[in-house]
């Protein structure tokens, strides 16, 4: 099963990089990147050192529900290239990663996440989306349950 690594949608980012009020109603905030841990979730690669960077509340659901999670996410101040693709994103570069399959409802099918070696996370992938009830992945941090990216069908 070819699998699709999705980024935020440009025009969600552009009015967030404007100034538009995140998933909690507020600015982002804005900062300057500092080491090399800061992945930008619309060009799916690490915001360069030093560069300016957003720091802001997403909820990556269409609705409220009690499974539409919100945390921090990170996001270039500046214009950037929407990424995407087959391939393994450049910003995963931690060693392993939580996936979890959500239904054509955007809540979890239980039993589907998992932490998965980085080097094993599209196998793991495509295998899930095997899977008829998983409308889609989540690709997060396996320390601090960050949303990464949305893995789909290609």
């Amino acid at each position: 099963m070819p699998i699709h690594f999705t980024a935020l949608a440009t025009e969600t980012v552009r009015r967030l990089q404007a100034g538009g009020a995140d998933a909690n109603h507020m600015a982002p905030e804005r900062h300057i990147a500092q080491g090399s841990g800061n992945p930008c979730r619309h060009c799916l690669s690490m915001i360069p050192e030093g560069a300016p960077m957003l720091v802001l509340a997403h909820r990556p659901f269409p609705v409220m529900q009690p499974y539409a999670e919100c945390g921090p996410i990170f996001l270039c101040a500046e214009d950037c290239h929407q990424g995407g693709g087959a391939d393994l994103p450049a910003m995963l570069a931690s060693p392993d990663y939580i996936i979890r399959g959500y239904g054509h409802d955007d809540r979890i099918v239980y039993g589907t996440g998992a932490v998965v070696p980085t080097d094993r996370l599209i196998a793991e992938a495509e295998a899930r989306l095997d899977d008829p009830r998983i409308a889609y992945l989540h690709v997060r941090s396996a320390r601090n349950n960050c949303y990464q990216c949305r893995i789909d069908r290609a």
